[in-house]
C-alpha cells in the first residue's frame, strides 16, 4: 500500500479493482473505469471486508479503489487491508464521512487519496488519473540507496531542557528548508511529544515494532510511520503507563537500519535513560546533540554523558547545546560552564516563553511557528551545522586523558552560587 514500487512488479498484477458498497457510486464509477480501458468486471459490490477477503486469496491490484462507506472502524480497518495488499498497491479510499481529521489521518496510513460520496465521475477520473501517475513518475535503481546519511541522536542532560522541541524543529527544517527525506524516532515511548508537537496522533507503529521486531521492514515503515509533511515521516507511541517497555532493543536498531535505506536524514529523540538502557542506539548515529540548560545539575550530567560517549560511541561528533538560556538569570554563568566540561558550548539558544507558548497554540514545531525568532535562528545554524555532515566530517573536540568528573570542582561551583545569592539579598 504506497510502499515504494519495485520494477517488474506489475506483471502478473491487474491494472484495477474497486469494491464498492452501492450501486448509486458503482454507475458513476464504471463508465470512469470503461473510458480508462480497464474491466468494468472488476467494480465488484461491497465494500472493505470485501476488499480484504478477497485480497488474502488474490494478488492485488496496481490500483484499488475501496469503498469505507459501512466500516466502523476505517483506520483499524485499513491497517488490515494493509496486511493483504502487496507492496506497491496505490490505494484510494470512498467514504461519505466528511471530516478533516478522518482524512489526515487516512493519508497518513498509506492512502493515496479520500473521496466524499455522493462520487462524480470528473471527481473519480482526476484520482485514478493521479494514481497512474505514481507508476509513470520516475523510480530509484532497484537496492538504491540515499547517498548520503545523516543520523542524529538528540538528548537532554535533564528533564524539561527543550530536547524534544530541538528535535521537532530539526526534523522539519530538514525537510522543508532542506528539502531532504526525514525520520523522526521519538524514543520517550509513554511520554513522548513529538508526534503531539507535529499535530498529529503517535499512532501504532512504534509499540507495534518493539512488540515484532522480526517484521520490521520497508513495508513495516511505510505502514507504521504518521507522515507529517512530504519529506517528513515520525514514528513515535504513548504506551499505557502501566505497561514497562519490554524490550532488549534490537527494534531500535532494526528500525534505524531501513530508516538509512529509506530517508536522507534519521532524528531520534533519545531520551538519557534509553540512551544508559539501549546504547546500541548510537552504534551508526552521527551527531549527538547534547542538549542542556545553564544550571549546576545539568553541568555535571554533561560532563558524566560526554565521558560515556567517549568511551561508548567515540564514532559520534557530540555538539553542545545550551538552551532556554536567560541572560543574567543562570545559575552557572556560560565561562563556569565552559570551564567545568573542558570545551565550548557550541550553540546558544535564548529562552524565548512567549514563542513556544505560540508553538504549542498552532500545533507546529517551534522554528515554524515562529520563523523570525531569535531561537528560531540560532536552531537553524544548528541545522546546518548537522546538515554539513554528509559532507564532511565535524571538527573533532579534543577532550584532556585526565578524568572530567575529576576536574568539575562542584563545591567550588557551589560556593560560587551562594556567594551570589548572598550579595543579591538585601542586608539585614
Amino acid at each position: 500500500m504506497n510502499a515504494p514500487w519495485k520494477s517488474g512488479m506489475p506483471g502478473n498484477r491487474d491494472p484495477f479493482a474497486a469494491y464498492i458498497c452501492d450501486d448509486t457510486a458503482l454507475d458513476v464509477l464504471r463508465p470512469v473505469v470503461i473510458e480508462l480501458g480497464w474491466q468494468p468486471e472488476k467494480c465488484n459490490k461491497g465494500g472493505l471486508r470485501n476488499a480484504i477477503q478477497s485480497l488474502s486469496v488474490s494478488a492485488s491490484p496496481n490500483i484499488l479503489l475501496v469503498d469505507l462507506s459501512e466500516s466502523g472502524d476505517p483506520l483499524n480497518d485499513i491497517n488490515a487491508l494493509a496486511e493483504v495488499c502487496e507492496p506497491g498497491t496505490v490505494v484510494i479510499a470512498v467514504g461519505q464521512v466528511n471530516d478533516v481529521r478522518l482524512y489526515r489521518d487516512l493519508l497518513a496510513s498509506g492512502i493515496h487519496d479520500y473521496l466524499l460520496k455522493p462520487l462524480s465521475a470528473g471527481q473519480v477520473r482526476d484520482s485514478l488519473n493521479q494514481a497512474q501517475a505514481v507508476f509513470a513518475a520516475p523510480k530509484n535503481a532497484e537496492g538504491e540507496v540515499a547517498q548520503h546519511h545523516v543520523s542524529t541522536a538528540v538528548v537532554g542532560t535533564r528533564g524539561g531542557v527543550g530536547a524534544s522541541t530541538i528535535a521537532t524543529s530539526l526534523a522539519w527544517l530538514f525537510s522543508t528548508e532542506h528539502n531532504v527525506s526525514t525520520a523522526l524516532l521519538d524514543l520517550d515511548v509513554h511520554f513522548g511529544t513529538n508526534a503531539l508537537a507535529l499535530d498529529l496522533e503517535p499512532g501504532r507503529g512504534l509499540t507495534d515494532a518493539i512488540d515484532n521486531p522480526s517484521r520490521i521492514d520497508g513495508l513495516f515503515i511505510e505502514r507504521a510511520m504518521i507522515r507529517a509533511n512530504d519529506k517528513l515521516s515520525i514514528l513515535s507511541a504513548e504506551a499505557p503507563i502501566n505497561s514497562p517497555l519490554m524490550t532488549d532493543g534490537a527494534a531500535f536498531v532494526q528500525l534505524e537500519e531501513e530508516f538509512r535505506q529509506a530517508f536522507e536524514m534519521t532524528v531520534i529523540d533519545l531520551p538519557r535513560n534509553m540512551l544508559i538502557n539501549f546504547p546500541q542506539v548510537l552504534g551508526d548515529v552521527n551527531v549527538v546533540l547534547l542538549t542542556t540548560d545553564m544550571t549546576l545539575a545539568s553541568a555535571r550530567d554533561t560532563i558524566r554523558i560526554l565521558s560515556w560517549l567517549k568511551t561508548n560511541a567515540p564514532h559520534a561528533h557530540p555538539l553542545i547545546v545550551a538552551n532556554k538560556v536567560q541572560s543574567g538569570l543562570a545559575e552557572i554563568s556560560k565561562n563556569d560552564f565552559e570551564a567545568s566540561i573542558e570545551r565550548p558550548i557550541d550553540f546558544t539558544v535564548p529562552y524565548d516563553a512567549k514563542a513556544a507558548a505560540n508553538s504549542a497554540k498552532l500545533g507546529q514545531t517551534f522554528v515554524e511557528a515562529n520563523k523570525s525568532s531569535k531561537a528560531s535562528a540560532l536552531i537553524k545554524q544548528l541545522g546546518e551545522r548537522v546538515m554539513g555532515a554528509s559532507e564532511e566530517e565535524l571538527t573533532d573536540v579534543t577532550l584532556e586523558k585526565k578524568s572530567l568528573l575529576g576536574n568539575f570542582d562542584l563545591k567550588s561551583l557551589l560556593v560560587k552560587k551562594n556567594k551570589s545569592k548572598a550579595a543579591a539579598e538585601p542586608a539585614g
